[in-house]
């Protein structure tokens, strides 16, 4: 045992190495799941457009420089600039898909039909290939052709309708509905590789903004389906739970405090607020009369902890075992203890240099990190990429003087 331990296994390789992944890809829903692919050791190729690429490089320049939507959801990947709509752009793609085991798409509806990149047409073509779909609102329906930006399925999906304040709805802060769709996207990937372990055969792969969100907005939609009002809109309030909000603090912080039952709410009136009589007070004692005079309770905790400064706050709340939290803004997230305690940082590359990055939330077993490879430049692998599908030096040539390569 002790040979044993002086002399640990080796790290596993990364567990999709060996998997090449072909995307003609934009925006965020699936270059979000084939960067989780790329993290898993997956080769990862993105074809882009030679006027630009991706058109979410031009959403801004806060990352030093590059966009930030693009830096989070592309490292690890080479960047293939061709031009789709000349046949000899098309056929570099064919020949890559030759070899690929995962293709991704999010073109607009209709689009990849019309190229003949869509996951019907494909998976009759390579039967081991898994193909991916990724759509708005899916390939057929009233809604089919409808442009679906993810603010717009925000609101489609009903995830607007339950979030803000009383007077007024507001988006999530985050793409949710492009989350949604990249994750379902990414393990139905992981699902039909197995699959194709076992049967030898690759697959469609259909996701959409909207059944992923609305899969996600699967408790209030159930509350309200079978006989409940659709939960009100209450800020960080909860609609049936008190004290349960973020509370100012005397240094200007704000301090989220949730009490989940009344042994709870005994505790905060003795050890927080110092008030012990609000524990057993029938305006308090219990959730419901608690909830049914939210205003005077919220008053009651807003006073006694207006009085203390964030971290005299946070100590009470923990000593006193409650649940609670710092209200941070994202300059904090981003030197959040817990996250540098955990070595959750680590630096990319990119065209602009070294960026921070945060692992991957999958830990896997048996060693080994994330593959957290560069952001590239647009076209930066198109010559590699090229000779690698047997084009000679003077074959690339003319497809870049012809503008069909970059």
């Amino acid at each position: 045992m002790e040979h044993l331990a002086e002399h640990p296994p080796a790290p596993q390789p990364p567990p999709l190495e060996g998997i090449t992944v072909v995307a003609v890809e934009q925006a965020v829903a699936a270059p979000f799941a084939t960067r989780q692919l790329a993290d898993l050791g997956a080769r990862v190729i993105k074809v882009e457009r030679v006027d630009g690429g991706d058109f979410a490089r031009g959403y801004d320049t806060a990352a030093g420089g590059l966009a930030s939507h693009f830096v989070w959801c592309n490292r690890g990947k080479e960047s293939l600039a061709l031009d789709l709509k000349d046949p000899r752009g098309l056929e570099v793609v064919r020949r890559l898909l030759a070899d690929a085991d995962v293709f991704v798409q999010n073109l607009a509806h209709g689009a990849a039909a019309r190229l003949g990149l869509d996951a019907a047409t494909l998976c009759a073509a390579y039967p081991r290939l898994i193909a991916v779909d990724i759509s708005g609102y899916g390939p057929g329906g009233p809604y089919a052709d409808k442009r679906a930006y993810d603010m717009l399925v925000q609101c489609e999906a009903g995830l607007v309708s339950v979030t803000g304040t009383p007077e007024r709805p507001v988006k999530a802060g985050i793409p949710a509905a492009d989350i949604a769709a990249a994750m379902y996207a990414f393990s139905g990937v992981l699902a039909a590789l197995v699959r194709r372990g076992v049967t030898g055969r690759g697959g469609p792969v259909e996701v959409s903004l909207l059944d992923s969100l609305a899969e996600w907005m699967g408790h209030p939609l159930h509350h309200t389906m079978h006989g409940g009002e659709p939960p009100a809109r209450t800020g960080l309030a909860h609609p049936v739970i008190a004290p349960y909000d973020a509370y100012a603090t005397a240094d200007g912080g704000q301090v989220l405090l949730s009490v989940q039952n009344d042994r709870e709410w005994r505790r905060l009136a003795e050890q927080v607020m110092e008030r012990p009589e609000l524990g057993t007070d029938p305006l308090f004692a219990t959730n419901a009369a608690r909830v049914a005079h939210r205003a005077e309770t919220d008053a009651s905790v807003a006073r006694a902890l207006g009085a203390l400064d964030t971290d005299e706050a946070l100590a009470r709340l923990e000593r006193a075992g409650l649940a609670c939290a710092r209200l941070r803004d994202l300059r904090e997230l981003a030197e959040h203890p817990q996250l540098a305690a955990r070595e959750r940082w680590r630096q990319v590359g990119s065209p602009v240099g070294p960026l921070r990055a945060l692992l991957p939330p999958l830990t896997l077993p048996g060693g080994g990190e994330a593959r957290m490879g560069d952001v590239p430049a647009l076209g930066q692998h198109t010559g590699a990429l090229l000779r690698a599908v047997g084009m000679t030096d003077g074959e690339i040539a003319a497809l870049r003087r012809d503008g069909v390569a970059a």
